[in-house]
């Protein structure tokens, strides 16, 4: 049972019988029930067809449950539209797909479950076990965003940003459950390159593989996190980073630089430095002034004082930092970094014990902690 066939057919599927005329709601349980139907005969009885086999049964089960409705009485009509069996037609409307489960109308959280399920093709079940929430909620979840958008055109041009910003958000999630986020949401942007020529998704899909290539090396075999400065760079993915900065580099050619791009070029640069102290600081500080007059975002601030105090030392980090409200996430431990590089140990120890407390996973809290209790027993002795 080759379960990525499946995954990658779900979608091209799914259009086939929205463009019929099916509600995205009720096309998309139809697809679910076929995959089902695929799961238990494919195995001892594997088509030669897969995608045709896939789409006749979807359009026979959305047929049995129109047939089933009698609310729906007027759609009765389409049983006789069921088409010729043969060859499947290769059009693709994955794309609009993705613009229909990034609807503006749709909150980021639903965006993200929506895609996954109808365009990654993943079960509910694994997508609440990736987003560590009941399986009922995640099901709740899914048909309130099914409901959402089934009204809407699916022939309206769609916003690519909207797009990134949700693919965005699943490799964020990173890996749990038995679903690698990461590594899907890698799938589906090679997916969406693949279909759509556009400078900015390149750079979501560079970004998305340098950081990924560094996955191996960012937490030790206890679980703890390695920082970026202390990580066995032997571990790192070459032949990741190799093809993400060839995508990087032909997204930039083409002089329409996004935010990506830029968020890219930053990895890159961190990918190409044999070691940490060979890092090529002042060009990130560059790159980080074009991804802040792209975004204007009090985070890349923060990323860019950073970076000026390994540039220009940590007095200028500092001073670059002052300028950033202090209540952003992770300002206190930037701040209790460039603090404990300027050589002042207590007030560095005591914003590590305060970003601690603030930090938004388990992993990080440990790391904080473990470093503000480093400083304070250097006190002591």
């Amino acid at each position: 049972m080759d379960e990525a066939l499946l995954r990658s057919l779900t979608p091209s599927v799914l259009a086939v019988l929205v463009r019929r005329g099916a509600d995205f709601a009720a096309a998309e349980d139809a697809v679910q029930d076929a995959l089902v139907e695929a799961v238990r005969v494919w195995p001892a009885d594997p088509p030669r067809d897969a995608k045709g086999w896939l789409v006749t049964v979807a359009w026979r089960k959305f047929l049995d449950a129109t047939r089933s409705d009698t609310a729906r009485r007027r759609r009765e009509g389409r049983i006789d539209e069921e088409p010729v069996p043969g060859p499947t037609p290769a059009v693709d409307d994955t794309l609009q797909l993705y613009f229909l489960c990034a609807h503006p109308s749709l909150t980021p959280s639903s965006a993200v479950a929506l895609t996954l399920r109808a365009v990654g093709g993943l079960t509910t079940r694994q997508i609440a076990q990736a987003y560590l929430v009941p399986e009922a909620t995640m099901a709740q979840r899914i048909s309130r965003a099914k409901r959402t958008v089934s009204g809407v055109r699916f022939d309206r041009p769609g916003d690519v940003a909207t797009v990134l910003r949700v693919l965005y958000l699943v490799f964020n999630e990173g890996y749990s459950g038995d679903v690698d986020l990461a590594a899907e949401a890698i799938r589906l942007t090679r997916q969406l390159a693949a279909a759509i020529d556009h400078p900015e998704v390149a750079g979501l899909l560079a970004l998305m593989l340098l950081h990924h290539a560094r996955r191996a090396s960012r937490t030790a075999p206890d679980g703890a996190l390695v920082p970026l400065a202390e990580q066995d760079r032997t571990r790192w993915d070459t032949a990741a980073i190799a093809e993400g900065v060839r995508i990087l580099q032909a997204a930039l050619a083409r002089d329409r630089l996004g935010e990506f791009q830029a968020q890219a070029a930053i990895a890159a640069l961190h990918a190409d430095a044999p070691t940490a102290e060979e890092t090529d600081w002042v060009q990130i500080v560059e790159w980080y002034d074009e991804l802040a007059r792209l975004t204007d975002s009090p985070v890349v601030r923060l990323n860019r004082a950073v970076a000026v105090g390994e540039a220009d030392g940590p007095r200028a980090g500092l001073a670059a930092l002052a300028a950033i409200e202090d209540s952003l996430p992770r300002h206190a431990a930037a701040a209790a970094y460039l603090h404990e590089r300027a050589g002042d140990l207590t007030t560095a120890a005591r914003l590590y014990a305060e970003a601690a407390h603030k930090a938004p996973n388990l992993a990080e809290r440990d790391y904080l902690t473990r470093q503000a209790a480093r400083l304070n027993s250097h006190g002591r002795h």
